[in-house]
């Protein structure tokens, strides 16, 4: 698990690199904001888990196909990554090298900014919360699986995805990029597809599900959707 958990440390820093070399500048504010936002959440969420839950901390290391995986969340699992990956070289491109967006207004950046301190809330809290966080849908029966409704899982029922699409947002809203607005918008499509699928499943299969639907009525927006 150390060597895990060392090259995961290295990785992390992988993006952030990648944001600040693309954008032509290694002195850009906006980026290193959110640089060091991103390594503070990692870093900070993969020693929590260390210390109180290694269990669940190896299950954020399954990969796509392990387990009883639903074989079509492969093929989104893969889509989240190619995305992400588009989103974090196409945000310093345009906002930063080539300049394709209007500059943004202060009040714009500040509104993203604000989204990545919710993000960070909604992350961190959903590891604390369930120790059923799987980055894969399917039901842990290895883990004895179990339904979590309490903490920010008692406002929306997937709170780390929206978590995701507060930092798929708020971040090219912070950087000042519209294309990355765009790229978080089309992964803010692929998660809700992705709730979509995961809820049919635990409906099916997790005991209490359908009864938490009803009492937490909100997939990820509150008084929304």
């Amino acid at each position: 698990m150390e060597k895990k958990i060392t090259f995961a440390f290295l990785y992390i820093l992988l993006f952030p690199a990648i944001l600040l070399v693309l954008s032509g500048d290694v002195t850009w504010p906006e980026g290193w904001i959110f640089s060091i936002w991103f390594i503070v959440l990692c870093y900070a969420t993969i020693l929590y888990l260390y210390r109180k839950n290694p269990a669940l901390l190896a299950e954020r290391y399954k990969q796509p196909g392990t387990g009883n995986q639903e074989t079509w969340d492969r093929y989104v699992v893969y889509g989240l990554l190619i995305g992400f990956i588009i989103w974090i070289v196409i945000m310093p491109l345009d906002a930063k090298r080539f300049g394709w967006s209007p500059l943004f207004p202060l009040w714009l950046k500040v509104v993203g900014g604000a989204g990545l301190a919710g993000s960070f809330f909604l992350f961190f809290r959903s590891y604390t919360d369930n120790t059923f966080l799987s980055p894969l849908v399917r039901i842990q029966e290895d883990r004895k699986h179990q339904l979590v409704s309490t903490g920010v899982y008692g406002v929306v029922r997937h709170p780390m995805y929206l978590g995701a699409i507060l930092m798929f947002l708020g971040t090219p809203l912070l950087l000042g990029s519209s294309y990355g607005v765009i790229a978080g918008l089309a992964l803010t499509i692929l998660l809700m597809a992705r709730v979509v699928g995961e809820e049919r499943m635990l409906a099916r299969e997790l005991e209490g599900y359908r009864e938490y639907m009803k009492n937490v009525r909100y997939r990820l927006f509150p008084f929304l959707w």
